[in-house]
């Protein structure tokens, strides 16, 4: 059964820093590209970044670039995205995603607040 349970949200002031996790089970993440989608209040969800199956290749929306980075740990079985320079902008819940065998997988989400 899959299953992702994401992590590490919270209320952050502007400039400042954070890291999402993103614990999978049921399936190996190294073989699977892991999205990081986020929502903000009233908004669509929205693309945030990956990290592309059998490599350590990564992409990053174009908000986000150059203060997102994303990684994982296959020991752990377990994404990160870790958050520099957040704007108040960046507010919304992310989600960590996947799709297997043409099925989609979601996480719960972890809200992150950036306000002074």
């Amino acid at each position: 059964q899959v299953q992702l349970v994401e992590s590490g949200g919270g209320l952050v002031q502007p400039g400042g820093s954070l890291r999402l996790s993103c614990a999978a089970s049921g399936f190996t993440i190294s073989r699977t590209t892991m999205n990081w989608y986020r929502q903000a209040p009233g908004k669509e969800r929205e693309w945030v970044s990956n990290i592309v199956s059998f490599g350590d290749q990564t992409n990053y929306a174009d908000s986000v670039k150059g203060r997102f980075t994303g990684s994982r740990d296959n020991d752990k079985n377990t994404v990160y995205l870790q958050m520099n320079s957040l704007k108040p902008e960046d507010t919304a819940v992310y989600y960590c995603h996947c799709r297997r065998y043409g099925m989609d997988y979601w996480g719960k989400g972890t809200l992150v607040t950036v306000s002074s």
